[in-house]
């Protein structure tokens, strides 16, 4: 029988999917069927929100409500989407989380991949923690798409664990926040373990996957992430995976539970306003018009590794030790076209400062 794996966010949780289903059952076991959103955010989906199956070519089904994203399926323009490269690098089955219909709908997607599949193991996976979240966390940027799964696991007749992988890596809780949540260690991450994405890790944008694949290699230090330059220590936690009381996750998760019953997306970002105060598909939308107004930066390498020298003094100075490159595409004026060439220049002009699959800042001298 295979396993079923739910992606919690989406973008980077589906790649840590992968690389757990490997360390935990391992390679010549099988490989799990993934679900997980297609919603990568502006920086590959200059689009804001998640992807429905009306958003693709090429998918095929796999219940009456369940759809699977091969390598051939392509995002309708202006739309993208990582999954059907993903699809293609890693040997396991994507399937689409389609939230257009609300909690509802990705509930009775549940019921029936569960039934059509009949998985030996059903997990949730968050990488971070956000998925733990109240709702009025100062912190908080992104709660709805955990909430929305976290609610539909809660409402299916079937055993779910809840996992985090590397605890407060997100940016979105605090790790003491959400310590005495988190139960035992399932298993801690090796650089054996994400070998079998390494090669995804090369041009995959997500921040948290990215350091916790970092932390599993032993980087340490202080990494700062997207747009608010947000510091993430770098610990040995980070490669850590916990599992969770999925019930006790429901109760503490406000956004979760007020969702339950909605059958829009429309209702769903209504609640997270009321409940949270924001909808992060409202802070896409404003960020789309923004980026629409703004031409980004020419890949000038003479000038972006000047810009670069004078960031990295300033971060340093923070005790920054690490960044991603969706932070250096945002501070350097670049845009998510960019950014696969602003990473080869700044991997071929200083190699020595590449830990994949972060930058180490220079230690100035």
């Amino acid at each position: 029988m295979p396993r079923l794996i739910v992606a919690a966010g989406g973008g980077g949780d589906a790649v840590a999917a992968a690389m757990l289903d490997a360390a935990l059952y391992g390679e010549d076991n099988g490989r799990a069927v993934i679900l997980t959103y297609a919603w990568d955010r502006l920086l590959i989906d200059p689009v804001p929100g998640p992807r429905g199956p009306e958003n693709f070519t090429g998918l095929e089904p796999i219940t009456s409500a369940v759809w699977k994203v091969p390598a051939e399926a392509q995002p309708i323009a202006p739309a993208g989407s990582t999954l059907p490269r993903l699809a293609a690098e890693l040997p396991h089955t994507f399937a689409l989380i389609d939230p257009g219909h609300g909690a509802e709908g990705v509930t009775r997607q549940l019921e029936e991949l569960v039934s059509h599949l009949e998985p030996e193991s059903i997990d949730l996976l968050d990488v971070g923690g956000d998925v733990l979240a109240r709702g009025d966390e100062p912190t908080l940027k992104s709660p709805l798409a955990d909430a929305l799964t976290l609610a539909a696991c809660g409402q299916v007749n079937a055993p779910i664990r809840l996992l985090v992988a590397g605890p407060g890596l997100d940016g979105e809780l605090p790790l003491a926040d959400i310590r005495g949540m988190l139960s035992h260690v399932v298993h801690t991450l090796t650089a054996k373990d994400v070998e079998p994405v390494r090669s995804v890790m090369e041009w995959h944008p997500s921040e948290a996957t990215g350091m916790l694949v970092a932390t599993a290699r032993g980087v340490r230090g202080t990494c700062e992430v997207r747009d608010a330059g947000l510091p993430i220590p770098l610990t040995d936690e980070g490669p850590t995976v916990h599992e969770v009381d999925l019930d006790e996750a429901l109760s503490r998760n406000e956004l979760a539970r007020a969702i339950m019953a909605t059958t829009t997306l429309n209702e769903v970002e209504a609640l997270s306003r009321e409940v949270c105060g924001f909808s992060e598909i409202d802070y896409e939308r404003n960020k789309a018009l923004w980026l629409k107004e703004h031409r980004p930066a020419k890949l000038d390498p003479e000038s972006l590794l000047s810009q670069l020298d004078q960031f990295e003094a300033e971060a340093r100075s923070r005790g920054v030790t690490h960044t991603t490159f969706r932070r250096l595409t945002e501070v350097l004026s670049l845009d998510g076209t960019q950014r696969e060439a602003l990473r080869q220049l700044l991997i071929n002009s200083r190699p020595e400062q590449y830990t994949p699959p972060l930058w180490r800042m220079s230690d100035g001298a």
